[in-house]
């Protein structure tokens, strides 16, 4: 694997353009690559902007501390992983990518003043029924102590012959829903997208403007689906161990402005299960299950 290393994290604005004109239909003597590009990029030295922490902690509703939330390096190692997508060695469009599945394992707290070090590549192309899987791995380190892991799994819609052959390598999915009814309900305001999007550098047009999110097939903005993580988490704050690993399945998305109903459950080993639905219909927007490591 060929790794690079950065002295800064790449502009968000740039890579975005650039992955518009990659979704351009492509002359047809330019063909894409058929596999993932076998690269690394590495931050050697991650240091936490203080005000940047509390602006996200503001959005996602963590209260300000010390401690970083899990999802949190999430929007510093973003970055790293457009520039792979919107690379012209990548095999498909970024634009048009489905955020599927997330997974973070966290075996400590990461602190505002400790540096740390990001490495983010693209690994596991694989079939999916509805068309092709990989995942985004971002991984961070303090002296070479592994702390934290984020596998982000992404879909391309009926991409290939195999598109039908198989669901995710049989993976166990968290459950729809724990049996617990509602615990809390949420309004998410019309503007989460783009205060996110602030945050995030993840500046999707499907996130910030009804209009723009039409051309796209949606009929209003759509809310992050990190975003919704990051709510749940913020939700349980208090209640989770040091380490553990938090896995979500993205469902239908959240379309802005929104009423949502959360649902959790304690387990006797100190893990959750926890859920986000349509308050009115109940149809599921996000599973998830948190457990100790």
């Amino acid at each position: 694997m060929a790794t690079t290393e950065l002295s800064a994290a790449p502009g968000t604005g740039g890579l975005l353009v650039k992955a518009a004109l990659g979704a351009l239909p492509l002359p047809r003597m330019r063909r894409r690559a058929t596999g993932l590009p076998d690269t690394e990029l590495v931050l050697p030295e991650v240091r936490v902007d203080a005000e940047h922490l509390a602006a996200y902690a503001r959005v996602c509703g963590f209260a300000v501390r010390d401690e970083l939330p899990a999802t949190y390096p999430h929007v510093l190692a973003f970055p790293l992983a457009m520039r792979i997508m919107a690379d012209g060695s990548f095999p498909f469009p970024m634009i048009g990518l489905v955020h599927i599945r997330n997974v973070i394992t966290q075996h400590r707290p990461l602190r505002l003043d400790e540096p740390f070090e990001l490495r983010v590549r693209v690994a596991d192309l694989r079939p999916h029924e509805r068309g092709r899987q990989f995942d985004v791995v971002h991984e961070a380190t303090v002296a070479g102590e592994p702390v934290w892991r984020d596998v982000s799994t992404y879909l391309r819609r009926g991409s290939g012959p195999d598109a039908a052959a198989t669901s995710p390598r049989g993976e166990r999915l968290p459950k729809d829903d724990p049996a617990e009814p509602a615990t809390a309900q949420w309004h998410v305001g019309e503007d989460t997208g783009r205060r996110y999007a602030a945050v995030s550098g993840d500046r999707n047009p499907i996130h910030l403007h009804a209009l723009a999110a039409r051309a796209f097939g949606f009929r209003r903005a759509i809310a992050h689906g990190m975003w919704t993580k990051a709510r749940c988490l913020a939700a349980l704050e208090g209640r989770l161990p040091a380490g553990y690993t938090v896995d979500v399945a993205f469902k239908l998305p959240v379309l802005l402005p929104a009423k949502v109903a959360f649902s959790s459950e304690g387990a006797a080993d100190g893990g959750w299960r926890f859920a986000v639905r349509d308050a009115r219909s109940g149809k599921p927007h996000l599973a998830g299950t948190a457990v100790r490591i």
